[in-house]
């Protein structure tokens, strides 16, 4: 399974190689931005923009509403992985009683 991960372009840090510097939640990495520029869309008219990057790469152009919609989404996700994780660690409450815990070995329901 592949993930993309929204990020805002900043600054174009190499226009020749098509790279610019990307901020993903406040994590600011140089990514490549080869898939999503064209003579209609030259690097200089990235910056602000958002985009989906996949392992360094932009990927494709998001609107700013799909951006913050999946940046809530991956924190739900994120989320809901620390639950499970705290579940699996035993964090989960009691153990239900057990009917053959008397010593007597007969069930006791």
């Amino acid at each position: 399974m592949c993930l993309g991960i929204p990020g805002q372009i900043v600054e174009i840090t190499d226009t020749d190689n098509n790279l610019a510097l990307v901020d993903v939640g406040g994590v600011r990495r140089i990514i490549n931005i080869a898939f999503i520029v064209d003579d209609d869309w030259p690097p200089t008219a990235c910056i602000g923009n958002w985009v989906l990057v996949h392992v360094g790469f932009a990927m494709s152009h998001l609107d700013e509403v799909e951006a913050m919609r999946t940046i809530a989404l991956l924190r739900e996700l994120g989320e809901a992985q620390a639950e499970m994780a705290a579940m699996m660690e035993g964090g989960g409450g009691p153990l239900p009683p057990d009917p053959f815990n008397h010593h007597d070995g007969v069930r006791h329901d």
